[in-house]
């Protein structure tokens, strides 16, 4: 396999690599933030009616 091919390889691995870590990124985000406990909260966080 010569630099062609091995630059074929990257252009695939590489967004799929990238889309992994953003899927687990946002994974590890919901064990992070801690869960609404109330309906009027968002993300642990009391929301104000307007």
């Amino acid at each position: 396999m010569g630099r062609a091919g091995f630059m074929a390889v990257l252009a695939v691995f590489i967004p799929l690599v990238m889309l992994g870590v953003i899927l687990a990124l946002g994974r590890y985000e919901e064990f992070l933030l801690p869960p609404a406990q109330r309906p009027d909260e968002v993300d642990g966080v009391p929301r104000h009616a307007p």
